[in-house]
């Protein structure tokens, strides 16, 4: 158990899907002047290096990021996410990417607030020195203290959400990704947002999940749509079919309720490029769906 650890993983084309979509919310977010709060309720360490042991070994990122690092005809949206992880890379070589923590970090204001929990012993010291590290950077270069800006712990994201919504401002979004390697984490997130929407309805839920063939993932959008009390938009991206061993991940998903109007039109944009750009063969694709509590899908492949 808790034996996951996203710096195999960092970079990948999954993680290319859901910091793309992550940053799309937070510029949407950025354009009214009052603050909001971003909970993420499995954070991993927060920065990765890329050249380190686990992402090494796993060379995950060759197949995510670094297709996208020298491209020079980025849809908006992607371009976006990559500017983000190149001014994380300043030598122009990509070394370090950011986890979510790290990427919403970069993106919110001063007078926003981010809530990170993460539950794996080792990956949470790793995300508390490292959001240290953070401040104690700021600190030296004259950047005013952060003070309780951004606030990480070593608990239960799920039930930590309880306790802080509705945020004050009544703005927020909240990140779930967990690692599912426990099959109950599916019957949590839909619990949790199902407790969380009772609790803050008007705030942004942004679930990313791996496009597995089991029955728990295959499931777990259906779900969702059902219990959403208002708009959502569904998006999975699939880079083709397994390795040559049968083994790995290659398609996930992201589920959005109550995503901003903008979002749509993103990645109806973005999509293809991003399937053209990350494939590993003729079966790649995307799909993109909306729709509401109140009204049928639309879909789009």
């Amino acid at each position: 158990m808790f034996s996951y650890r996203h710096a195999f993983h960092a970079g990948n084309h999954a993680d290319v899907l859901k910091h793309m979509v992550l940053v799309q919310l937070l510029a949407y977010l950025n354009q009214k002047d009052t603050a909001y709060m971003v909970i993420d309720t499995h954070a991993g360490a927060g920065v990765y290096t890329l050249d380190g042991e686990y992402a090494s070994k796993s060379g995950e990122a060759e197949e995510g990021i670094e297709k996208l690092w020298s491209r020079t005809d980025l849809p908006p949206a992607v371009a976006a996410y990559v500017e983000q992880i190149r001014a994380m890379n300043p030598s122009g070589k990509l070394r370090h990417y950011p986890g979510s923590p790290f990427l919403a970090e970069r993106v919110m204001r001063e007078q926003d607030r981010l809530r990170l929990f993460e539950l794996h012993s080792t990956d949470s010291k790793l995300l508390v020195d490292n959001v240290r590290k953070l401040e104690a950077h700021a600190a030296a270069n004259g950047i005013r203290p952060r003070g309780k800006r951004i606030l990480a712990e070593r608990a239960d994201g799920f039930g930590a959400l309880k306790a802080l919504l509705p945020p004050p401002s009544r703005r927020g979004l909240v990140l779930i990704d967990p690692p599912y390697e426990d099959k109950d984490d599916y019957r949590k997130v839909k619990l949790a947002l199902e407790d969380a929407q009772r609790r803050f309805a008007g705030g942004t839920y942004a679930v990313w999940y791996p496009a597995l063939g089991r029955l728990d993932s295959q499931q777990l959008p259906e779900r969702l749509k059902r219990i959403a009390q208002s708009d959502w938009l569904h998006v999975t991206l699939s880079i083709g079919g397994p390795d040559a061993e049968g083994r790995g991940l290659t398609a996930s998903g992201m589920f959005i309720i109550n995503p901003p109007w903008t979002l749509e039109a993103a990645l109806k944009e973005s999509m293809p490029w991003l399937v053209q750009a990350l494939e590993r063969d003729s079966s790649a694709r995307f799909t993109l769906q909306t729709g509401s509590a109140a009204r049928p899908p639309k879909v789009r492949e």
